[in-house]
């Protein structure tokens, strides 16, 4: 018989791609995730995977049992969520705000996804530039902020979302497009197009710049992420944005991208949650949607295990 551990088993091979990975996701150790899936082969009499295969490779019955996976434990997540509507209730407050700007593109679909779940959660969001949102979530008056530059703040969590590479996009004529890295000092003739915030509030700054005393030729500001990557296809300067918001432009060949410094510059999103507010249920389904929504359609992020 096909139970629940096997399918969850089974997600956590696709989303990881390794035995070892995967155990260490469903609470296993090795030696017991191999047994549980060669059990549930030894039942259903065929192979699920192609051993030793890089990336790991399911099999067409492998691949059917996960179209299964997928439909039984999106109506089980879907089944707690009602269950703790109906113990919890639906009433509450869920104002948003973001400190990270590219975050747009996928915050949207997720607000979209929830309204749907929750229609009894009145939603508001804030944004611009000039906002502090986390002072304001410490007095309460916005309920979450997306951030990649958690702050000590008194009675203030940091729920990770996500992992990402902030990379450096050049034209593709530009000539350091010859170098498999760059290094701070790369930059020290280069105009850097940046989102108009403060600088210790920007990855290329506090991660790469800023420690090697350098200091770039110009820092030219932008509003809008599409018109950052337009300056930067026509050689106007060089911008560092997250892996997974110049996936798209790489794809569609309007520009290059080569990582900060031989070992690159890796960064985490966060929600920042009042403690109060952490636990309660519309929170942790808003959280867990916006997790699986970035993990699922962001290119280049990785999931966070802490």
């Amino acid at each position: 018989m096909i139970e629940i551990r096997h399918l969850k088993t089974l997600i956590a091979l696709r989303e990881t791609g390794s035995l070892v990975e995967a155990a260490e996701r469903v609470f296993l150790t090795q030696s017991a995730l191999s047994h549980q899936i060669k059990e549930l082969e030894t039942r259903l009499e065929c192979e699920l995977f192609v051993r030793k295969s890089r990336p790991l490779r399911f099999t067409e019955a492998g691949k059917r049992l996960l179209q299964l996976a997928d439909e039984v434990m999106t109506r089980v997540t879907d089944t707690e969520r009602d269950i703790k509507k109906l113990t919890h209730g639906e009433a509450g407050r869920l104002y948003m705000a973001i400190e990270c700007h590219s975050c747009f593109n996928w915050l949207m679909p997720t607000i979209e996804l929830y309204r749907n779940q929750w229609p009894g959660i009145e939603l508001d969001f804030s944004g611009g530039f000039t906002f502090e949102p986390l002072p304001a979530l410490a007095l309460g008056d916005i309920d979450l902020v997306i951030t990649s530059d958690p702050q000590p703040i008194r009675h203030v969590e940091y729920v990770p979302l996500f992992g990402y590479e902030m990379q450096i996009a050049l034209a593709n004529h530009h000539r350091l497009c010859t170098r498999d890295f760059l290094r701070p000092e790369d930059l020290r003739d280069q105009t850097l197009i940046t989102y108009p915030v403060e600088r210790n509030r920007l990855d290329v700054f506090k991660q790469f710049l800023n420690p090697a005393g350098v200091e770039p030729l110009a820092v030219r500001t932008s509003e809008l992420t599409l018109m950052m990557v337009q300056l930067v296809a026509s050689g106007r300067g060089v911008c560092a944005l997250p892996n997974w918001v110049l996936a798209e432009y790489v794809e569609q060949g309007l520009i290059s991208v080569r990582p900060a410094g031989v070992e690159g510059v890796h960064a985490k999103l966060y929600a920042a949650v009042r403690e109060e507010q952490l636990h309660s249920p519309y929170v942790q389904d808003f959280l867990t949607l916006a997790r699986a929504h970035c993990l699922k359609n962001l290119r280049g992020v990785t999931r966070i295990t802490e």
